[in-house]
């Protein structure tokens, strides 16, 4: 519910502060006293758009704040969450409008764009002002209300996340078919690369051992010729310097017993010697192995061209880049198959909901079929009680594909004057009629939707007695457990109220300035005899207001 409106600096209100009680909130005043602009200041609250014309003093800013205590739901801990909000149940909404037109928007004191301020107050209150037609023009709106007195709420949030899953996953085979799609026509062009791939069947470095290998290929005859002979040097020939070795510690054995070093020289000739050894025979062994083969060295060239050409073919540097290149056509490939399964299971999946759904909605639509009627029959007995006795609506409820609403297509169509032809709310009805359709409608669903602080601007326009009785009536009846705000010029509504506010004039140092209070009950009735018989009210005047209070 809204608790206060502070505004400052706007239009003729110099400076005034509103404290609202729940129940109805009647405001009352004289002619040009400023209710419109209460409306004008709580309009921007909700986040209208500021303009520098409705500063009053031009070199202070302008401050509006609605502060409003709510009751968390759904709706309201998503946007605190999405917003990064604190949970608060005291929500203060603060704007500031500068001289040049600039203004900024709050939410307990964190800066908002309009848009957030726009989304939240849209949970927080319902404003209907005279030729306001948006909501009752709203499709969803009419569905709501027509649910609302159908008892389908629950069956509507049941059937709301069916649709949404059925909805998803729609989604999901339309981006499952594009892919698929995309994926067929570069399905061929890389399985020819992944086959190139196949066929190379590159190994990690192995580009240095092909290297390593056709250098000793290329080079076979000149490797062969220098290791045999060097090997023939060692072991080999007249004078082989392995029996050289040999001879030399034959020489010196019989010296070692008199000196220690050449008996440590004898030792290390002998290891010499052994290693001498074992160089000539690996020599020997290599020289063996090594042969100018060239079948194999057109193998590792042709190998190595491949190679290259893959390389430049996929815009890399080296050939172990084509490895990964490999894995990823071979996922991309394999994707292709895994799609098509994905497919066929989501396909079953939307089957599914979509039996789900048409369940329930065709449960809705029966219950809807049976409302129909008989929310046409109340609203016309309850638009006839506020003084339109000519007025008649009538519900279009034609059946469709699935949609957010169901199976059903649902518009509210309206003849004023018995004329025979029904059209769209927006095209036929006037403000005050609106409002009064509004009224009704919220009177008939009051119990089964929970609603926001309503604020009615004037929706008494074209009444008076019996039907602006009604009108109260009605208004106090739809207060029961809702905040309901009305501007009214009639003494009827006025005297529904649970609370009474009386806007006024007054000057103050030579400029004209808007005023509010809350009125005693005897401030009261003589507000209410006022508005029966003019400023000074009679006896008769004062009495029958008294009377209108208690009744």
């Amino acid at each position: 519910m809204l608790t206060r409106l502070y505004i400052k600096n706007f239009a003729i209100i110099a400076e005034l502060e509103i404290q609202f009680q729940n129940g109805l909130v009647i405001i009352t005043g004289e002619t040009g006293a400023g209710k419109s602009i209460l409306m004008g200041a709580l309009g921007l609250a909700l986040g209208e758009r500021a303009d520098a014309s409705q500063i009053k003093d031009k070199e202070q800013k302008t401050i509006i704040e609605a502060e409003f205590k709510v009751k968390s739901n759904d709706e309201l801990l998503r946007f605190f969450e999405e917003q990064e909000l604190d949970w608060d149940d005291q929500v203060v909404i603060r704007r500031e409008i500068l001289g040049s037109g600039k203004s900024r928007a709050f939410i307990n004191d964190s800066p908002f764009a309009l848009a957030q301020i726009q989304q939240l107050t849209s949970m927080l209150v319902d404003l209907h002002q005279q030729f306001d037609t948006l909501e009752l023009s709203n499709k969803h709106f009419q569905q709501l209300i027509l649910d609302a007195r159908a008892g389908c709420l629950e069956e509507l949030r049941q059937y709301t996340q069916v649709y949404h899953q059925y909805k998803d996953t729609e989604r999901k085979i339309i981006a499952v078919q594009e892919s698929i799609q995309k994926a067929a026509q570069e399905k061929e062009y890389k399985a020819f690369l992944l086959n190139e791939l196949l066929e190379l069947n590159w190994r990690a470095d192995e580009g240095k051992a092909i290297e390593e290998e056709l250098n000793m290929l290329s080079n076979a005859e000149q490797i062969k010729q220098s290791v045999g002979s060097a090997a023939f040097v060692l072991t080999e020939g007249e004078r082989p310097l392995v029996a050289e070795v040999k001879s030399m510690i034959s020489m010196l054995q019989p010296l070692g017993k008199f000196h220690t070093g050449i008996e440590d020289l004898i030792q290390r000739l002998v290891s010499a010697q052994v290693e001498l050894k074992d160089i000539g025979a690996e020599l020997n062994s290599i020289s063996d192995k090594v042969s100018t083969d060239e079948k194999r060295l057109d193998e590792l060239n042709a190998r190595q061209s491949f190679a290259q050409r893959l390389v430049k073919k996929h815009g890399l540097q080296y050939a172990d880049e084509l490895i990964p290149i490999q894995h990823a056509l071979e996922q991309a490939l394999n994707s292709f198959e895994q799609n098509q399964s994905s497919l066929e299971k989501l396909q079953v999946e939307l089957l599914k909901y979509e039996k789900e759904a048409m369940k329930i909605a065709s449960k809705m639509h029966e219950k809807r079929a049976k409302q129909t009627p008989l929310l046409e029959k109340a609203t016309i007995e309850l638009l006839s009680r506020v003084g339109m006795p000519n007025a008649s609506i009538r519900i279009d409820l034609k059946e469709t594909s699935l949609s957010p609403a169901g199976i059903d297509s649902i518009e509210f169509m309206f003849d004023a004057n018995k004329s025979g032809k029904f059209e769209p709310l927006h095209k036929v009805a006037s403000g005050g009629e609106l409002s009064r359709l509004m009224l009704a409608l919220k009177s008939l669903v009051a119990k089964s939707l929970e609603m926001p602080t309503l604020i009615f601007d004037e929706i008494d326009s074209g009444i008076s007695g019996e039907a602006a009785k009604q009108v109260g009536i009605l208004l106090n009846e739809l207060s029961e457990g809702h905040q309901l705000i009305s501007i009214t010029h009639q003494p009827q509504i006025a005297a529904k109220a649970d609370q009474h506010l009386f806007v006024f004039k007054s000057e103050i140092n030579g400029s004209v300035t808007t005023g509010i209070k809350e009125l005693k009950m005897t401030e009261r009735i003589h507000a209410i005899a006022q508005m029966l018989s003019g400023e000074n009210p009679s006896e008769h005047a004062l009495a029958n207001a008294k009377e209108m209070i208690k009744a």
